[in-house]
């Protein structure tokens, strides 16, 4: 007898549909055979189904069973074939009986005493179900908080292989799990950092809030221990709140990389990334044989923080121009090109040179001329280019340290922050995601327009500083931030003029 259920694999962050084809014949000589392109960690699973099954208090059927997984001509290297494996081999040595089995997409591991253990790409698959018209899911119990955010399917929890053949069979009605998105977002999105922790650095901190508010990319330079990496790490608490959708799209992507923690069902905060700077390039953009999302993807809606920022392979960081330009990551294979979204705010840090104290006012350099150039070189002037603001982070001093003032807090800095959103979605439209930062040339020339006195300040800064075309309209757009923030129609000269002061990097590479 031949029986049949539906599951899913992943290809990258998404989900496409696998059909589980079990045969049990009377004949033949007790052999299993397993075909349809499966991967080692797919192939092993015959023992643990069989014990599942087992121990769960079912027959194996046989002698000789054929499992088939389509499309034949797709890689299948996941453990959540398990599941459907062993009720598609149930139902087809007839130990039980279900009208419904084809309903449902089904997926979980199993333990040799069949329990349902959890597996990634959960909400990737539950979209499918509801793509495919499915009544619904069967998942494991602690991924259904992830796929129940998706409406409109039944996603039902799992915890042994005996709960899902009472589910299909009719003998064990168990509820949908569900949850309400707007109470998960409200106790998940509080940030447990402040910028009210930073003591001093309040021109870093207004640098910050124009990154924030247009969205541009930030490159902070400073001696050890003036504050670089608290900075950075409070950046999404400025940030407006998450939006469902984009809340959506960040969690497909840690469930494909199964990075959510057991019941948590949506990424309610912006996320922060920290590759150490050893990290290799498909950990930093993603890659494999079978391509898997990187750190940048990760950092979707979010911020990715490359702290040490020239100790980073040179053609590491040159692989981030790309993602930088498209805010997205295409990797090419011989027979697909896996694309995984990556818009992202990049904010980097580094020392000013290898010791780190070259402007330091207390501690003295070490580093010869040519050895502080040497560093900054590590750096390409093309990647420099694309990032738009370059800060300077002083030492703390001692008595902002050990004083009571506080500067400004994370909730100051936001209020700040979504005023300017807002007037950019007046001035982009209400439906688009362009920000001041992703204006085109086109719109940088509508948007951006000068006095005369403006125009002076640019061309004495191009001349002297011999800055490039994409530089001139990173100024123009960092500047029309900046007039935002003053609530300023116009782009008036000192906006220009602070503008360029963020532009320091120009002055050495």
């Amino acid at each position: 007898m031949i029986a049949r259920t539906h599951s899913s694999i992943l290809s990258g962050i998404d989900a496409r549909v696998c059909e589980v084809e079990v045969d049990v014949a009377k004949g033949g000589l007790g052999d299993f055979k397993l075909v349809g392109l499966a991967d080692a960690a797919v192939k092993e699973s015959i023992s643990r189904i069989q014990s599942a099954v087992r121990n769960c208090g079912y027959r194996w059927p046989g002698p000789a069973v054929t499992v088939n997984l389509a499309p034949a001509d797709v890689r299948k290297d996941s453990a959540a074939l398990d599941l459907p494996i062993a009720v598609a081999a149930l139902l087809a040595g007839e130990a039980f009986s279900s009208e419904c089995s084809e309903e449902y997409l089904l997926l979980g591991e199993l333990a040799l005493d069949g329990r349902v253990r959890p597996v990634r790409g959960a909400l990737a698959a539950a979209m499918l179900a509801k793509k495919l018209g499915k009544r619904g899911i069967l998942l494991p119990t602690d991924n259904a908080p992830e796929a129940a955010v998706v409406e409109a399917i039944d996603v039902i929890p799992i915890r042994f292989l005996s709960d899902a053949i009472g589910v299909l069979s009719g003998e064990l009605p168990l509820e949908p799990c569900g949850i309400d998105l707007n109470t998960t977002f409200q106790e998940h999105s509080n940030y447990d950092v402040d910028f009210s922790d930073v003591r001093g650095q309040e021109t870093a901190k207004r640098a910050l809030v124009i990154t924030a508010a247009g969205h541009h990319n930030l490159l902070m330079i400073g001696p050890p221990g003036s504050g670089k990496s608290m900075l950075a790490k409070r950046i999404p608490t400025i940030l407006p709140p998450l939006s469902i959708d984009e809340s959506l799209e960040t969690t497909r992507i840690y469930s494909a990389r199964g990075l959510l923690a057991p019941g948590e069902s949506l990424m309610a905060r912006r996320p922060v990334r920290t590759p150490h700077h050893s990290s290799s390039s498909a950990a930093l953009i993603g890659g494999g044989i079978i391509p898997q999302p990187g750190e940048i993807s990760l950092a979707h809606h979010g911020v990715l923080f490359l702290d040490e920022f020239p100790e980073f392979a040179r053609p590491t960081l040159e692989m981030v121009r790309q993602p930088l330009e498209d805010g997205s990551v295409t990797i090419p294979r011989v027979h697909s090109t896996m694309k995984f979204p990556a818009s992202i705010m990049l904010v980097a840090a580094m020392n000013p040179c290898p010791c780190g104290y070259y402007t330091d006012p207390k501690r003295k350099c070490k580093c010869t001329s040519n050895q502080v150039r040497g560093y900054l070189a590590r750096i390409s002037g093309p990647l420099v280019d694309r990032i738009d603001i370059h800060v300077e982070v002083p030492p703390v001093p001692w008595k902002q340290l050990r004083g009571e003032a506080t500067g400004l807090s994370s909730e100051e800095m936001r209020a700040d922050v979504l005023r300017v959103r807002a007037i950019q979605r007046e001035r982009f439209g209400p439906d688009t995601t362009t920000t001041n930062a992703k204006m085109s040339p086109a719109e940088v020339r509508k948007y951006c327009p000068l006095d005369a006195m403006g125009e002076s300040v640019l061309l004495q800064a191009i001349t002297e500083l011999g800055l490039s075309a994409r530089a001139h309209d990173k100024i123009l757009r960092i500047a029309r931030t900046i007039a935002d923030m003053a609530a300023k129609a116009d782009i008036e000269p000192q906006h220009i003029a602070e503008a360029i002061q963020y532009r320091r990097l120009d002055r050495e590479l």
